[in-house]
């Protein structure tokens, strides 16, 4: 590997214009590209073989038209009722527009017969129902805003209108600018810390933004060959910055060292390049092989996810490598120029002093050391005990979005339940029919009641004639078939359920659908127990011969999703595990190294863990991060985070190890091996930890709950891997383990691979060239 980026690093170096024209050009053309094309997302949950995947297939075959649910487009009098009478023509008017929307199948006023039950008891909240021809992978932002436009009759007569489901989603997502630009603020500071002038620091800066721009143009357009969740950008941009930096930072730090070792400008490029250039791409692609693993989870959405963010992680590599070396040739030894005072020590003695005396002071007292590092982890992994895996939460969104809004005044109006009705889709053989008994019954009592009406008695109101004649449409549809009504009563009658909706069926009675609204919120546990319970036991006790009934939703479809999550992560796990060991194994030579840092990798992803369920399941300390309550953790976020986490956390082990490596290879002691590896290593690790954690925990600005998660959880991992793994277990188990560490059979000597990490046999052959030359 050394070989090729020495030459390729040379080569940027020698051609920096043309290299830098390079990648200017590729960003504009993929950022003009990807804004014609567009960058469709799609948070699909489909799940092959889940009760929610069976009744959306079944809905799309029979009953297209109510596969996706309703979409609730909510209308809310702040000043008086939706009945008035100057308000009552801005609803007819705002569904009326709807209901002639080229997107829209069908909208029904809640001040209908028909849509009664969508209007609140003090008729200050309602909402059109509404059926759309977009299913939520087809919907985009602009046919969205493009829908909600046409409730404007609406708001212009001062109702408040906010949409719900996923039209509301699709066009509520917050932003990422404050986040970005506080965690490049922070990055900046951390960067001239380390680095000590300001065009030095500005070019991690660089080559990160540069990356990331192409990286998510890419993910942009890879949303037209694959469905791209809509989360992905954000967790791209997060990823982007981080590794970015990070990497650019390794590779300044070693062409600064070179350069004042005496090398000259091109030849300093070349050996950053083969070196640390060697050691980033082993990290990335490390890190790219975590997510890419993804793929076995069989999960749709957890393999886009993966491979979004590998995408990023590649271009961030791949500038690295290039444009920083190019850049670099361009500014020759000006990268010193600009040096910032209080960040510019003398140089002339570059050994960290600090961190040697820590290092020294870890080898000397080893076991408390690695004992106490254990124990931390160990007492910061405890809440994971009790994780609880569920859905996004949107009435935790911001409340200037169209969910949220929508979420707030549904529960006002209708209760909390309201915003996650569970779809209740049913395969009827033989088809149903009409109760034909229960409309003799209702046929016997209206000739009765007109004959009481020839005989004087008052007539029916305007009302019970509308109640009869939607009692005779039902009676006389395939909807009364005793084996639905069956289904819809126990359902009904379930504790936990507020209310059943009347059921629809197909023109050939062979497919039935209807919505069950819960008492509790999407994301409490308890609308969970419900699910499980209509599954496992009401509905199948309710169900007659030749019925099959299935519960779908976006609740039922995160439940689905984690328990898929909870039968796949073990395997995930084991797959990252296995390939980092191998890795790392060709690269050091060794079984102890590789077998303990998977199994201190292992701690440090369950710490991160643990603080994740702590602060957003349990609650301690969630108001600080604007969030109102306590959130079960989203299903995919521990997936998603274990592979980025592996992966990441080989950035820091490999810096580590290679240097303890180096040192052990020129003095033959491991203990001081480890000791001056530590000292050597320990500011650049600490620097470039501080940067990821900056840029991860500004993501928690993010209005999405979600994101925050992915923030807090990554935050926490960084520096719980750059402090307690590297700084204290890493070298304390090195330096107890002695020679053991570099164990290696002779028989896996011969036949293994061998992976040079920073080319330490490439510079050898590359001196001794020179030498004779």
């Amino acid at each position: 590997m050394a070989g090729p980026l020495y030459r390729l690093g040379r080569f940027a170096a020698g051609h920096g214009w043309w290299v830098v024209g390079i990648w200017v050009l590729a960003a504009l053309a993929v950022t003009v590209v990807a804004a014609i094309a567009g960058k469709p997302t799609n948070n699909d949950l489909t799940l092959p073989g889940t009760d929610s995947t069976k009744a959306t297939n079944l809905l799309e075959a029979k009953l297209p038209n109510q596969a996706y649910g309703s979409v609730p487009i909510v209308l809310e009098d702040p000043d008086g009722k939706l009945t008035d009478a100057d308000t009552k023509e801005a609803v007819k008017k705002a569904t009326k527009s709807l209901a002639a929307n080229q997107y829209v199948i069908s909208a029904t006023s809640p001040l209908s017969t028909k849509g009664a039950d969508n209007l609140s008891d003090d008729k200050s909240i309602g909402f059109i129902s509404t059926f759309l021809n977009l299913s939520p992978g087809d919907l985009d932002e602009d046919e969205a805003n493009e829908i909600i436009a046409a409730a404007d009759p609406a708001k212009e007569a001062g109702l408040r209108v906010s949409a719900g489901a996923y039209l509301g989603q699709e066009v509520s997502k917050p932003s990422t600018e404050s986040s970005e630009a506080i965690g490049l603020a922070v990055a900046i500071i951390v960067l001239l810390s380390a680095l000590g002038t300001a065009v030095a620091m500005s070019l991690p800066i660089t080559t990160a933004i540069f990356s990331l721009v192409i990286g998510l143009g890419m993910v942009g357009l890879f949303g037209h060959a694959i469905q791209i969740p809509s989360i992905a950008p954000t967790l791209g941009t997060m990823l982007g910055l981080g590794v970015g930096i990070d990497y650019s930072l390794f590779v300044i730090t070693r062409y600064r060292e070179l350069l004042a070792e005496g090398h000259d400008t091109e030849e300093s490029i070349a050996r950053s390049a083969a070196s640390s250039g060697s050691a980033v791409v082993f990290a990335g692609g490390t890190v790219i092989v975590a997510l890419l693993s993804l793929y076995f989870s069989g999960i749709p959405l957890v393999r886009a996810l993966g491979y979004s963010a590998a995408i990023v992680v590649a271009v961030a590599m791949a500038a690295a490598v290039t444009l920083l070396p190019a850049i670099l040739g361009l500014l020759a030894e000006r990268i010193d120029r600009l040096r910032v005072p209080i960040f510019n020590r003398d140089k002339k003695d570059d050994h960290p002093h600090g961190w040697e005396r820590w290092a020294r002071w870890v080898g000397r007292r080893p076991v408390p050391v690695a004992l106490f590092a254990v124990v931390l982890l160990l007492v910061l992994a405890l809440p994971l005990t009790e994780i609880r895996l569920g859905q996004p939460d949107n009435g935790q969104l911001p409340k200037d979005t169209q969910t949220r809004q929508a979420y707030d005044a549904l529960t006002k109006g209708f209760g909390v339940g309201e915003n996650g009705p569970l779809l209740i889709s049913v395969e009827l053989d033989p088809p149903a029919k009409p109760n034909t008994n229960k409309l003799n019954q209702f046929n016997q009592q209206q000739q009765e009641q007109q004959q009481a009406v020839e005989a004087g008695q008052a007539p029916p109101t305007e009302k019970q004639q509308q109640q009869s004649a939607a009692q005779q449409s039902f009676l006389e549809s395939d909807a009364s078939d005793p084996r639905l009504t069956k289904l819809e009563n126990q359902i009904g009658k379930t504790s936990g359920v507020a209310s059943v909706t009347q059921a629809k069926t197909d023109k050939s009675g062979s497919t039935a659908v209807f919505s069950a609204y819960p008492t509790t919120s999407p994301t409490s546990a308890k609308t969970q127990d419900l699910i499980r319970e209509l599954r496992n036991t009401v509905i199948p006790d309710a169900s007659d011969k030749g019925v099959k009934a299935f519960v779908d939703g976006s609740t039922a479809g995160y439940i689905d999703l984690a328990d898929k999550i909870g039968e796949k992560l073990p395997l995930v796990i084991a797959i990252v595990v296995v390939l980092s060991f191998f890795l790392l194994m060709m690269a050091f030579r060794s079984i102890v190294i590789p077998l303990t840092a998977g199994l201190m990798n292992l701690l440090s992803v369950g710490a991160a863990y643990g603080i994740l369920v702590a602060v957003f399941e349990k609650g301690w300390g969630v108001e600080l991060i604007g969030l109102d309550h306590s959130i079960p953790i989203v299903s995919y976020v521990p997936l998603l985070m274990f592979a980025i986490l592996f992966g990441l956390s080989m950035d820091y082990q490999v810096f580590l190890l290679t240097r303890i490596h180096e040192r052990y290879h020129d003095l033959g002691d491991n203990h001081e091996a480890v000791v001056e590896g530590l000292a050597g290593t320990a500011r650049v690790i600490t620097s470039a930890a501080l940067i990821m954690v900056a840029v991860f925990a500004s993501f928690v600005l993010n209005g999405d709950p979600t994101v925050k998660q992915f923030g807090i959880g990554l935050a926490a991992a960084i520096a719980i891997d750059a402090t307690i793994v590297r700084t204290l277990l890493v070298p304390a188990v090195m330096i107890l383990m002695g020679k053991a560490n570099w164990w290696f059979p002779g028989f896996l000597e011969r036949h293994m691979p061998r992976i040079g990490i920073e080319g330490e046999d490439f510079f050898d052959q590359l001196d001794a060239q020179k030498g004779d030359g």
